[in-house]
């Protein structure tokens, strides 16, 4: 009986640090994308003559900035 209750905990426990650990790399990927990988495709978008697709990019993303601010 110990066993099964001692089981059940365990894979609680290991359950909940599943999902922390996706929360937390989801949210690492987030900052990465941000950080890396838009500041090199705007200005490539730019150079290759894609301003018409860039140009809604950068405006949603001012968007989100000025109302999003730092959480």
């Amino acid at each position: 009986m110990l066993t099964i209750i001692c089981t059940i905990l365990f894979l609680m426990v290991f359950f909940k640090l599943l999902v922390v650990a996706f929360k937390v790399g989801w949210g690492i990927f987030k900052v990465a994308v941000f950080l890396i990988f838009f500041p090199i495709l705007i200005p490539i978008m730019i150079f290759c003559g894609l301003a018409a697709f860039a140009l809604p990019i950068i405006l949603i993303a001012g968007l989100v900035g000025l109302v999003g601010g730092v959480a």
